[in-house]
Parts: structure tokens; sequence; C-alpha cells
């Protein structure tokens, strides 16, 4: 049984997978499930958006030699990932003009590769599942507009929130220009809006399948993770 850790963005993440992932992949067969803030997000005085890869690879690579029985994942926003400069993430500044289904895919094979060269060549490269979001955590929330109102507390918005998801083929495509993410659109409906308050009670409405039937990347994701636990 493989033990599984999933580096996330921060504390709306965490509670993603604690509360709504963890007792679903622990019947799947692992024999753990947790989330890592990457960088101890708690201690940041303030939102300076996700860490350099080369500090995130550090942590990754770290776990992964310390604990050669589990297997690591990340969650991170697509949106916010650093695209140039010493803070690039790998595939970011490539996938940027690529069709919005296969973004998130190329960064994930990026990432892959370069933990996969870290660790050397007799790496497993099965014990990394990169997973980032698109475009963002509240994305996924639109997959079901109905429990998303409900689930914050304002059950009139879901016409706006229904407008919102119908122009796009998926909640993953909802795009993530400054004035459009899905964050955006989100904070403009909701004043007072704060992720880790309303995300997760948001969330926690909707439900992991819900999520999985309306989004196919994350349900790549997910299907992956359930198949890396029969596997360990």
């Amino acid at each position: 049984m493989a033990r599984l850790l999933v580096h996330v963005e921060g504390q709306t993440e965490e509670t993603f997978v604690n509360e709504i992932l963890a007792t679903h992949l622990l019947a799947c067969g692992y024999e753990s499930v947790g989330a890592r803030l990457l960088g101890n997000a708690r201690r940041r005085s303030s939102r300076g958006g996700v860490r350099p890869w080369t500090a995130v690879r550090k942590d990754i690579v770290s776990h992964l030699k310390y604990d050669p029985g589990s297997i690591a994942t990340t969650m991170v926003d697509y949106y916010g990932l650093p695209i140039s400069g010493d803070k690039a993430w790998p595939g970011r500044a490539q996938a940027a003009s690529l069709d919005v289904t296969k973004k998130a895919a190329a960064v994930e094979v990026a990432l892959s590769n370069d933990v996969s060269s870290e660790m050397g060549g007799n790496f497993d490269s099965n014990r990394f599942v990169p997973f980032v979001i698109m475009h963002e955590f509240e994305g996924l929330l639109f997959s079901d507009c109905t429990a998303f109102a409900r689930g914050v507390g304002l059950p009139n918005l879901e016409a706006s929130l229904r407008t919102i998801r119908d122009q796009f083929t998926t909640p993953e495509e909802i795009d993530d220009s400054p004035i459009a993410a899905p964050s955006k659109r989100v904070e403009a409906l909701i004043p007072g809006y704060e992720k880790a308050l309303f995300g997760v009670a948001a969330a926690l409405e909707i439900g992991r399948e819900k999520m999985r039937e309306a989004c196919p990347h994350f349900r790549s994701w997910l299907t992956t993770l359930e198949a890396r636990a029969a596997r360990a």
C-alpha cells in the first residue's frame, strides 16, 4: 500500500484534499492520504503567488527520496504559475500558446520530466502525478451552479453563476485573464468573497463526483490516482 502526499498551493486546497478526496482515495487502497502546503503557506505575511519551481521541486524530490513507498502529486492553479524568470515553472511558457484543453497537460508533462530527471535513472515516474487545475480552483465550483450558490448561502446567485458556466464547454475552460478568471467572476458576484471560507463551503456542497463529471482534466487526475493505488 502506498502513501499519497498532495503538495498544495494553499489552505483551501489542503482542506479540499483532507475533507473531500482523502476518504475516497483511502478506500481505493492508499495507506495514507495527506496534503502539504507548498513552502509553509500559513507563514506568509501576504500572498505572493506560487513559489518558484526550483523550491517546489526540492520539496517534492526530498519527499520522494525520504519515503520510497510514497506517491506525490500536486494541486496548483494554472492561472498563478510563474511563466518567466527564475520563478518559472517548466512548460508554463510553452503552454500559453496551446489550446485550452492542452495547457495543463503540457505543464504536467514538463513537471514530470523535470522531477524524473532530478531523481535519476532508477526513478519510477509513476510515483509522481502532477496536477495543474484549469484555470484555478474556483473553476471546479462551476461544476454544479445550484450547489455552488447553495454552498455559499446565496441561492439567488444560481442564475448568474449558470450564465457564466454556459459560456464554456466545461468549467475548466473559464478563462484566465486578470479580469475574467473564475475567481474574479466570483468576486464580482460575492463582495467579500474569501476562498478559504466560501470556496471550501461550496466545494463540500458540490462534492467530488459532480466535479469529476463536469471537469475532464480533474477526472483524469482522480482516475490516475485511483489506478496508482490499485497498482501500489
